[in-house]
Protein backbone atom coordinates (compact mmCIF):
# COMPACT_ATOMS: atom_id res chain seq x y z
CA UNK A 1 0.00 0.00 0.00
CA UNK A 2 2.29 2.76 -1.35
CA UNK A 3 1.39 6.61 -0.28
CA UNK A 4 -0.89 5.05 2.52
CA UNK A 5 2.11 5.68 5.52
CA UNK A 6 3.36 9.17 7.02
CA UNK A 7 6.60 8.75 7.69
CA UNK A 8 6.31 8.21 11.03
CA UNK A 9 5.17 4.74 10.31
CA UNK A 10 1.39 5.62 10.55
CA UNK A 11 -1.49 5.28 8.23
CA UNK A 12 -2.52 8.42 6.92
CA UNK A 13 -6.41 8.07 6.67
CA UNK A 14 -8.88 6.80 8.80
CA UNK A 15 -10.03 3.89 6.67
CA UNK A 16 -6.25 2.36 6.53
CA UNK A 17 -6.08 2.49 10.15
CA UNK A 18 -8.90 0.29 10.47
CA UNK A 19 -7.51 -2.23 8.91
CA UNK A 20 -3.73 -2.26 9.85
CA UNK A 21 -2.71 -0.81 12.84
CA UNK A 22 0.91 0.02 11.81
CA UNK A 23 2.55 0.81 8.38
CA UNK A 24 6.43 0.10 9.06
CA UNK A 25 8.69 -2.13 7.32
CA UNK A 26 8.88 -3.99 10.92
CA UNK A 27 9.77 -8.10 9.69
CA UNK A 28 11.54 -7.32 6.49
CA UNK A 29 14.47 -7.80 8.02
CA UNK A 30 13.41 -11.30 9.36
CA UNK A 31 13.13 -12.12 5.35
CA UNK A 32 16.25 -10.54 4.95
CA UNK A 33 18.09 -12.58 7.29
CA UNK A 34 16.01 -16.34 6.00
CA UNK A 35 17.25 -15.35 2.81
CA UNK A 36 21.25 -14.95 4.00
CA UNK A 37 21.15 -18.05 6.03
CA UNK A 38 19.83 -19.84 3.00
CA UNK A 39 22.57 -19.12 1.15
CA UNK A 40 25.16 -19.56 4.10
CA UNK A 41 23.65 -23.24 3.68
CA UNK A 42 24.20 -23.91 0.33
CA UNK A 43 28.02 -22.06 0.67
CA UNK A 44 28.68 -24.60 3.65
CA UNK A 45 27.24 -27.53 1.56
CA UNK A 46 29.43 -26.69 -1.21
CA UNK A 47 32.74 -26.57 0.94
CA UNK A 48 31.76 -29.71 2.62
CA UNK A 49 31.30 -31.80 -0.96
CA UNK A 50 34.61 -30.16 -1.98
CA UNK A 51 36.93 -31.48 1.06
CA UNK A 52 34.76 -34.58 1.08
CA UNK A 53 36.07 -35.37 -2.61
CA UNK A 54 39.58 -34.04 -1.55
CA UNK A 55 39.76 -36.69 1.39
CA UNK A 56 38.56 -38.99 -1.18
CA UNK A 57 41.48 -38.47 -3.75
CA UNK A 58 44.07 -38.77 -0.73
CA UNK A 59 42.34 -41.92 0.75
CA UNK A 60 42.57 -43.15 -3.05
CA UNK A 61 46.20 -42.13 -3.76
CA UNK A 62 47.54 -43.57 -0.76
CA UNK A 63 45.96 -46.85 -1.21
CA UNK A 64 47.12 -47.17 -4.67
CA UNK A 65 50.66 -46.32 -3.69
CA UNK A 66 50.56 -48.91 -1.32
CA UNK A 67 49.06 -51.85 -2.55
CA UNK A 68 51.93 -51.05 -5.41
CA UNK A 69 54.74 -51.67 -3.33
CA UNK A 70 53.12 -54.45 -1.21
CA UNK A 71 52.48 -55.98 -5.15
CA UNK A 72 56.26 -55.22 -6.01
CA UNK A 73 57.31 -56.61 -2.40
CA UNK A 74 56.21 -59.81 -3.08
CA UNK A 75 56.78 -60.19 -7.26
CA UNK A 76 58.87 -63.17 -6.01
CA UNK A 77 55.51 -65.12 -5.15
CA UNK A 78 53.90 -64.96 -8.42
CA UNK A 79 51.49 -62.24 -10.05
CA UNK A 80 48.75 -64.05 -8.26
CA UNK A 81 50.03 -63.51 -4.80
CA UNK A 82 51.52 -60.16 -5.27
CA UNK A 83 47.96 -59.18 -6.52
CA UNK A 84 46.73 -60.68 -3.74
CA UNK A 85 48.94 -58.96 -1.21
CA UNK A 86 47.66 -55.55 -3.05
CA UNK A 87 44.39 -56.44 -2.49
CA UNK A 88 44.36 -56.71 1.30
CA UNK A 89 46.96 -53.80 1.33
CA UNK A 90 43.97 -52.02 -0.70
CA UNK A 91 41.15 -53.01 1.58
CA UNK A 92 42.91 -52.16 5.04
CA UNK A 93 42.99 -48.43 3.31
CA UNK A 94 39.70 -48.44 2.99
CA UNK A 95 39.55 -48.93 -1.12
CA UNK A 96 39.44 -51.64 -3.27
CA UNK A 97 41.34 -52.72 -5.91
CA UNK A 98 40.55 -52.46 -9.44
CA UNK A 99 43.44 -53.44 -11.73
CA UNK A 100 46.73 -55.35 -10.93
CA UNK A 101 49.44 -56.13 -13.65
CA UNK A 102 52.84 -57.53 -13.11
CA UNK A 103 55.65 -56.97 -14.88
CA UNK A 104 58.76 -58.55 -13.90
CA UNK A 105 59.30 -56.53 -10.82
CA UNK A 106 56.99 -53.71 -11.44
CA UNK A 107 53.51 -53.49 -9.97
CA UNK A 108 50.84 -51.47 -11.98
CA UNK A 109 47.87 -51.25 -9.81
CA UNK A 110 44.56 -49.39 -9.79
CA UNK A 111 42.32 -48.80 -7.21
CA UNK A 112 39.39 -46.78 -6.28
CA UNK A 113 37.70 -45.32 -3.64
CA UNK A 114 34.35 -43.41 -2.18
CA UNK A 115 31.02 -43.69 -3.60
CA UNK A 116 28.15 -42.47 -5.79
CA UNK A 117 29.63 -39.25 -7.51
CA UNK A 118 32.43 -39.46 -5.09
CA UNK A 119 34.25 -42.05 -6.37
CA UNK A 120 38.14 -42.13 -7.48
CA UNK A 121 39.98 -43.99 -9.48
CA UNK A 122 44.03 -44.03 -8.90
CA UNK A 123 46.51 -45.51 -10.82
CA UNK A 124 49.98 -46.28 -9.33
CA UNK A 125 53.06 -48.04 -10.12
CA UNK A 126 56.42 -49.62 -8.70
CA UNK A 127 59.52 -51.08 -8.62
CA UNK A 128 63.02 -50.80 -8.84
CA UNK A 129 64.48 -47.82 -10.10
CA UNK A 130 66.39 -49.11 -13.38
CA UNK A 131 67.02 -52.62 -14.42
CA UNK A 132 68.01 -54.91 -12.50
CA UNK A 133 71.81 -55.33 -11.60
CA UNK A 134 73.51 -57.90 -10.24
CA UNK A 135 75.14 -57.68 -6.73
CA UNK A 136 78.34 -56.12 -6.85
CA UNK A 137 80.79 -57.57 -4.53
CA UNK A 138 81.77 -54.59 -1.83
CA UNK A 139 85.47 -53.54 -1.35
CA UNK A 140 87.38 -55.83 0.94
CA UNK A 141 89.57 -54.29 3.94
CA UNK A 142 93.23 -55.67 4.47
CA UNK A 143 93.60 -57.00 8.10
Amino acid sequence: MKGVCDGRGRARSPAVRRTSRRCSDQGSASVWSVGAIAVLCVVFGVVLALGHAVVVRHRAAGGADLAALAAADHWVQGAEAACARADRVARAQDARLVRCAMTGEVSDVSVASGRGPFTVEVRARAGPAGPPQPPQPGPRLAR
